[in-house]
C-alpha cells in the first residue's frame, strides 16, 4: 500500500508520453483494389529488386493515380532512397540521365523504367551561404532542385496530391501523406502547399493542372485554381523547350479540345501556340480550331 501511495504521489501531474501520429496512412489492398498483378512486370521487378538490395522502392505518381481511376498507365515511375549511383550499381542494364534531375533509366523485361531518388529542399547551409539565387530566380522559379531528401520531403515537393501516392508492391499498400487517395476518389485536383508559391516555383504546373483536369475528367478545386489567371504571365519566363513539351502532352492527350478551351478561359493560352492565337482572331477561327482538335482527340482515343 505504501509503495502504491508513493507511486501516486511522485507521478501526480505527470502525463504519459503520447505516441506521435504517423505522418502517413498505409491503405490496404482490400480498400484501394490495386494488386501487384496490376503492375507492369518490368517495373515490378525493378521495385522488388531494389527492396531486396536493402533500399526503399515504390511505384509512384501517375501510374498509381491512373490505376485507382481504372485507367491503364502509360508508364511506371519508381521512387527510392537509393542514389542514382546506387541504382546504377544494382542494375547492369541502366544509365544515369539528366542534368536538372538526375534519374536512372533501367531496362527491365523490355520496358524502360524511370527511377528517381527521393527529393528534398536545399539545405540550410546553402540558404545561409548567400547562394539562394543559384537555384531560384527573381520570380521565384526554381532553377535547380536536384537535392536528395526523405520520402516525406519527396511527397511534399510533388505537384498535386493525386500524384503523391506511393504504392509498395511487396505489401500491396498505398502510402498516403496528403489525403491524395480521397482526392482521387472525389475526382478533385488539389495542389500541394501554398498555390501561388508552387506556381512561381514552376509555372508549368498551371498548364499541367489544366491538362490533368481535362484528361482525367476531374475538377480543379477553387484554392488551386484561384491564382492561375493572375500568374499566367510567369509562363513567359519558362524555357521554350519545356513549354513545347507540355503542350505536346496536352495536344496528344486525347482531350485537347477541352484543355485548350480551359486554357483560354483561364487566360493561359496566349503565346503558347502563336498560330493558334492568329486563327482564333479570325471570324470562324474558334469553329475551325474546335473541329481540328475534336478530330485529333478522336484519333488519339481510337489508338
Amino acid at each position: 500500500m505504501i509503495r502504491k501511495f508513493l507511486h501516486h504521489l511522485f507521478s501526480f501531474g505527470s502525463t504519459a508520453p503520447v505516441a506521435a501520429a504517423p505522418a502517413f496512412r498505409a491503405i490496404a489492398c482490400e480498400r484501394h483494389g490495386i494488386s501487384r498483378d496490376s503492375i507492369s512486370s518490368g517495373s515490378l521487378k525493378v521495385a522488388l529488386t531494389l527492396q531486396q538490395a536493402g533500399y526503399s522502392a515504390y511505384i509512384v505518381g501517375g501510374a498509381v493515380r491512373d490505376l485507382l481511376l481504372g485507367l491503364k498507365p502509360k508508364d511506371y515511375d519508381i521512387a527510392t532512397d537509393a542514389t542514382p549511383e546506387q541504382v546504377r550499381a544494382v542494375f547492369r542494364h541502366s544509365r544515369i540521365i539528366g542534368r536538372r534531375f538526375r534519374l536512372v533509366h533501367v531496362i527491365s523485361k523490355g520496358e524502360t523504367v524511370e527511377v528517381s531518388t527521393f527529393r528534398g529542399k536545399a539545405t540550410d547551409d546553402l540558404l545561409q551561404s548567400g547562394k539562394k539565387y543559384a537555384y531560384i530566380d527573381a520570380t521565384g522559379r526554381l532553377l535547380h532542385d536536384n537535392f536528395f531528401g526523405s520520402q516525406e520531403e519527396d511527397v511534399r515537393r510533388r505537384d498535386f496530391t493525386i500524384n503523391a501516392l506511393f504504392y509498395n508492391p511487396a505489401t500491396e499498400e498505398i502510402i498516403d501523406y496528403l489525403n491524395g487517395f480521397e482526392d482521387v476518389m472525389a475526382k478533385r485536383l488539389c495542389i500541394i502547399g501554398e498555390p501561388e508559391q508552387r506556381y512561381r516555383e514552376d509555372p508549368v504546373r498551371m498548364l499541367r493542372a489544366v491538362r490533368l483536369a481535362a484528361k482525367l475528367n476531374i475538377q480543379i478545386d477553387d484554392r488551386t485554381a484561384a491564382p492561375i489567371g493572375d500568374l499566367a504571365p510567369l509562363l513567359l519566363n519558362v524555357p521554350a523547350a519545356r513549354l513545347f513539351d507540355e503542350m505536346l502532352k496536352l495536344l496528344f492527350s486525347g482531350h485537347a479540345l477541352t484543355a485548350v478551351m480551359d486554357l483560354r478561359a483561364r487566360g493561359l493560352h496566349h503565346g503558347l501556340l502563336p498560330l493558334l492565337d492568329v486563327i482564333l482572331e479570325q471570324p470562324l477561327g474558334e469553329r475551325f480550331i474546335s473541329l481540328a482538335l475534336k478530330n485529333t482527340d478522336e484519333r488519339v482515343q481510337s489508338r
